[in-house]
């Protein structure tokens, strides 16, 4: 009986850590849906692996939320592929453990087609 509340006592001092951890998430208010979205330290052009293979349709709509892996916290040029065929680099975005990151149509200003 002991060893069985003493278990469950040490069970229970973890469960707090582990429920609160968050994944980083990037949240798309583009008008189109992001087919392609890579980080590079920035102005380096040092582009990361398409974070929308963490989609399971590898794909980021309109309002959707997608998890980010593999990135640190700090401070990130971001590339982007949308569906309309723009190619969008969008310099200088906070990336936090945890947080949300969000990219706007207002925010882009260097997209090629």
């Amino acid at each position: 009986m002991a060893r069985a509340v003493i278990l469950t006592a040490f069970i229970l001092t973890f469960i707090p850590v582990v429920a609160s951890a968050k994944d980083t998430r990037f949240w798309n208010l583009t008008a189109h849906t992001i087919t392609s979205l890579q980080l590079s330290p920035p102005g380096k052009s040092a582009w990361g692996p398409n974070q929308t293979d963490n989609d399971r349709d590898r794909t980021v709509d309109h309002d959707e939320r997608l998890k980010i892996t593999d990135t640190a916290a700090g401070v990130y040029d971001v590339r982007f592929v949308d569906q309309s065929g723009r190619t969008c680099i969008v310099p200088g975005i906070e990336i936090k453990t945890g947080g949300v990151f969000t990219i706007e149509e207002k925010d882009l200003k260097g997209c090629t087609k």
